[in-house]
Formats: C-alpha cells, structure tokens, sequence
C-alpha cells in the first residue's frame, strides 16, 4: 500500500521548495507518493498557515519548517514507511 506524503506550502515559499528537494530524495525508492498542496486550498488547514511548511503522512503530521534527510527516514521509519522491494 502506497502511503500519501501531502506537502503544505504556497507558491514562492524556498522553505517548501527545500522541504520537497529534501522529501524526493528520501522517498525515492520507498512505498511513498509525495503531492504538494497550497496551504489556502482547504479550511481545514488554516492553522496551518503561519507554520508552512508542513509535511502529513496519510493526514497526521510528521515535520514541520524544515527536516534533515535522517530525521525524516527515521520518522518515515517510524510509521512503517519503507523501500520497496524489487520484483
């Protein structure tokens, strides 16, 4: 099962644009989509606004302004993200 990465952030944000070069080089290779959303898109992420960017996992939070390649596989690790197996 593919897991969902959703990164929140806003044209012309160079944090959002670091936290996604850093978020395809993790999940290259791993059982992970990344799809990035305009923070102002849905209500439901107003709180979110100030914070950008912010990086959910099939919904829940797991980084938020900036995250470092380690810290990232351990958190995906963590949630039970992994690398695909070659067939």
């Amino acid at each position: 099962m593919t897991r969902r990465l959703t990164l929140l952030g806003k044209p012309g944000c160079h944090l959002c644009h670091e936290m996604r070069t850093v978020v395809e080089r993790v999940v290259a290779g791993m059982d992970a989509a990344l799809v990035e959303e305009d923070v102002r898109s849905d209500p439901g992420w107003r709180h979110y606004r100030l914070e950008i960017p912010v990086l959910l996992l099939d919904g829940a939070e797991i980084a938020r302004h900036r995250v470092h390649e380690e810290e990232l596989r351990r958190r995906l690790a963590a949630h039970g993200v992994g690398i695909i197996s070659p067939s």
